[in-house]
């Protein structure tokens, strides 16, 4: 694989549609998060409260992927993203016109989670105008809109404090609508998809063991890197005591490593495996964590969260290379499994983190945890990669494991 044919191959005015709609898409999603600490002094949250509400946008999303993924497969991307768009308008307005209690929270993120699922549409898209061989690195480049996280992080705590956080919410939706005009007047079907399929005919994908397996591989990758970019804005407030706009710029900063990095966990697994690159990632976001654990300086907290989170964002894209391998012919469906995985453990996460502040009095506990599951996922992944091996991904002699 090299630059050279990448440029040549595949539509390039579609894979910057999927990234524009990614990336404003997931602004949307973590802005419960980036706003999280404006939220709680207003609704007086316990830690617990605090997480839970941050999370539940991720559970929308996780919940809507599968969805999303199906109709993806069945109508095509193109106009599931139009839709997605659109309905994503209505949680920022409900969000800035009338959100009054806790409960309006709840329902208006979980419909944030459109925007989350956001990913069962985008990397199909772009996904069916590249060959095998060049799938990471246009996945990377589609699936780097989670850079929207960074966009949230760092502007909405600063708009927060001039206009108020329910304004952010309202604002946030001029460019929602701007990318709903471009993703309209530039994206475009690749002409050869598999045709349409019954409802119960995608759901058989469930009944692969590699689905699960790969949900697995998901939701320590995907949902540490989103769940920890809601959690970071309380983590560096309730931890180390900064001002809430410096808490999201220190999160920022640390999410932006994640962001950008997943073109080169796409890259990086097309030349050298993914199966090889993930064992690595999942073994240094391990120790990093078990570091961080000991709760060290806000300096060091920062370095090492930096270096999880860009672990953890590349291990993204090596994921993500492996999946059209084995699903290539159910892409929108295997991405929404999969994303729907991934977004269940974004939602875990701050929820777990934020309850074990609370019952033991430190985050400690919870980082430790998250390192015992990119550890066990590590484990995992060596178990299965001499069956892959001499599986299904042998079948393509240009692809690396």
């Amino acid at each position: 694989m090299n630059l050279r044919e990448f440029k040549k191959t595949g539509h390039w005015p579609t894979l910057l549609c999927s990234f524009l709609y990614f990336d404003v898409s997931f602004m949307v999603w973590t802005l419960m998060g980036a706003l999280g600490v404006f939220v709680a002094q207003e609704f007086h949250l316990t830690p617990a409260q605090k997480g839970f509400v941050v999370a539940i946008p991720l559970l929308g999303g996780s919940i809507l992927r599968v969805a999303m993924g199906i109709a993806t497969d069945h109508f095509g991307p193109r106009k599931v993203g139009l839709a997605g768009l659109a309905v994503t308008l209505v949680p920022l307005l409900w969000c800035a016109l009338a959100s009054h209690s806790i409960s309006d929270l709840v329902a208006a993120g979980l419909l944030l989670g459109v925007a989350g699922a956001s990913f069962a549409v985008a990397l199909p898209l772009a996904s069916r105008w590249y060959p095998a061989q060049l799938q990471g690195l246009a996945l990377g480049i589609a699936g780097a809109g989670n850079s929207g996280t960074v966009v949230a992080a760092f502007f909405a705590p600063r708009l927060a404090e001039h206009f108020g956080w329910r304004a952010v919410f309202g604002l946030a939706a001029i460019p929602v609508a701007l990318v709903l005009l471009i993703f309209w007047g530039f994206a475009r079907e690749c002409p050869v998809r598999p045709a349409p399929k019954t409802f119960r005919n995608y759901l058989r994908i469930l009944h692969e063991p590699d689905v699960w397996r790969f949900n697995a591989f998901y939701m320590v990758t995907f949902g540490g890197f989103v769940g920890l970019a809601s959690a970071l804005p309380m983590f560096f407030f309730d931890q180390y005591g900064v001002s809430r706009v410096q808490a999201g710029s220190f999160a920022a900063l640390c999410v932006f490593a994640g962001s950008f990095l997943r073109p080169l966990g796409g890259f990086a697994a097309d030349r050298l495996g993914g199966i090889r690159v993930l064992c690595g990632l999942y073994a240094s976001a391990a120790a990093l964590l078990l570091t961080l654990a000991l709760l060290p300086s806000l300096p060091v907290a920062i370095v090492l969260l930096f270096l999880v989170m860009a672990c953890l964002g590349t291990g993204n894209g090596s994921v993500f290379q492996l999946v059209p391998q084995r699903f290539g012919n159910e892409i929108g469906v295997a991405t929404g499994v999969v994303g729907a995985a991934g977004g269940l453990g974004g939602f875990f996460l701050p929820t777990v983190l934020g309850a074990l502040k609370e019952f033991s009095g430190s985050y400690a506990s919870g980082l430790t945890l998250f390192a015992l599951a990119a550890l066990a996922a590590m484990l995992a992944l060596l178990r299965v990669r001499r069956e892959w091996r001499a599986g299904w991904a042998a079948a393509d002699a240009e692809v690396a494991l």
